[in-house]
């Protein structure tokens, strides 16, 4: 049986930044191209796991809600993970997050890595 492809997308880019709303499509592209998808938001990348911030996004006007695309990765399998020092800098708690996004560092994302994971960054 073969395995699953993988792929890492590194969010560093927060809610105001049309090329964060990129790395969601791209990261529903991989879903629809068979891949697992795992997003590791970091720096301003953060805030799109905090409750209500993707709904006042400024995404790619042509892209569906960013909400509808992070849902896809939940319901794919998929992982959100945010940065553990990222997310306390900000003042996020677990409960500042949306369901199923989870507090996980570099080692948690390294680990996808190390099994083949392709990377994008953004």
């Amino acid at each position: 049986m073969t395995e699953q492809k993988q792929l890492v997308v590194i969010v560093t880019r927060g809610c105001d930044d049309e090329r964060a709303s990129v790395a969601w499509s791209v990261a529903n592209g991989g879903i629809a191209s068979g891949y697992k998808v795992t997003m590791f938001l970091v720096s301003a990348g953060a805030d799109w796991a905090r409750k209500g911030a993707a709904e006042h996004a400024r995404p790619n006007p042509l892209d569906p809600p960013v909400t509808e695309m992070m849902q896809n990765v939940l319901d794919n399998e998929g992982a959100i993970l945010v940065c553990p020092p990222c997310a306390k800098v900000r003042g996020y708690e677990p409960d500042n997050l949306i369901p199923g996004a989870q507090l996980a560092g570099s080692t948690a994302m390294l680990g996808v890595v190390s099994e083949g994971a392709s990377t994008l960054t953004f």
